[in-house]
């Protein structure tokens, strides 16, 4: 029988619903299986919203409503009610995994085409950020200091032990401003010193299997671990113990192709080199601004 997940009540509106379920279904004697096929959903996206690590979309709760009928319809409406006090920085699709990289034990990370959010400077994640269409300046203000706030999993103690493998598109990638760009990649050159954080380059020309996305895995250690990727619709997590391991399986082949933490780290150093405040190297490539009215 798989371990149940801690849960936490009183740590958010989100883990008091969570556990309020979990507390209906087994007075209903429903699996997690049994109440994922009312919703339908897999059972460890049951446990996930159990935990509060994971927030139920309007299907789940009508489910929840049905199958627990003598409650009268109050998941419904807590969870209505919940939708006006949800103050997180995170896409909804992102807060589960932003619970599992806090406690990992070790994190692999892989980025394609940007320094990866765990290691930028704020500048040049408010630069990313703001590409974003149809956000405001509080938005924006509001998703980099979640950024930055995940940011001290790498402070904690004892901290994870980072691997991550960098295509080396992101070096030569404008973001910003050549300034920007060069003190994030200063910053990452002063983190690969770290002793918890290993940067290796993938410094080679052509295709390669990270192409198709960038993601970070999170270890827990004696847990399940978790997968988060990226797309254009803020990702996705997930925590299948067969995808995760074949995700794992294909970082480890990333590791294998990419250069030695040492050059990488000279690499790095030397392209930071190359950016002055005023100017990009030859090859740079900029971020695409979002267009704007005037340039529509």
């Amino acid at each position: 029988m798989p371990k149940l997940r801690q849960l936490n009540p009183g740590d958010s509106p989100l883990a008091y619903l969570g556990s309020e379920i979990r507390r209906a279904r087994v007075a209903a004697g429903l699996t997690l299986a049994e109440f994922g096929a009312l919703v339908p959903c897999d059972a460890s996206t049951v446990s996930r919203v159990e935990s509060g690590l994971l927030a139920p979309d309007e299907a789940f709760i009508a489910a929840c409503d049905t199958a627990f009928a003598g409650a009268g319809g109050w998941f419904g409406r807590f969870w209505s009610a919940h939708q006006s006090w949800d103050t997180s920085p995170y896409p909804p699709a992102f807060r589960s995994f932003a619970a599992d990289e806090a406690r990992a034990s070790a994190l692999c990370v892989f980025e394609h085409s940007l320094i990866p959010g765990l290691l930028q400077t704020e500048d040049y994640a408010r630069a990313v950020l703001s590409r974003h269409p149809n956000v405001s300046a509080g938005e924006i203000d509001t998703r980099v200091a979640g950024r930055m706030a995940r940011q001290s999993v790498l402070d904690r103690d004892p901290p994870p032990l980072v691997w991550v493998v960098l295509d080396d598109a992101a070096l030569w990638r404008c973001v910003g401003t050549a300034e920007i760009t060069r003190a994030a990649l200063a910053h990452l050159a002063q983190l690969a010193r770290w002793p918890s954080i290993t940067v290796q380059v993938l410094d080679q020309p052509g295709a390669h299997v990270g192409l198709v996305g960038s993601f970070v895995i999170a270890e827990i250690s004696g847990a399940a671990g978790s997968v988060s990727t990226d797309d254009i619709a803020d990702g996705r997590v997930i925590d299948d113990a067969a995808t995760v391991a074949d995700v794992s399986a294909r970082f480890r082949w990333l590791q294998s192709e990419a250069l030695p933490a040492a050059a990488s780290q000279a690499l790095i150093e030397r392209t930071a080199e190359r950016w002055t405040t005023t100017t990009a190297p030859r090859g740079a490539r900029a971020l695409t601004p979002v267009p704007t009215e005037g340039t529509v």
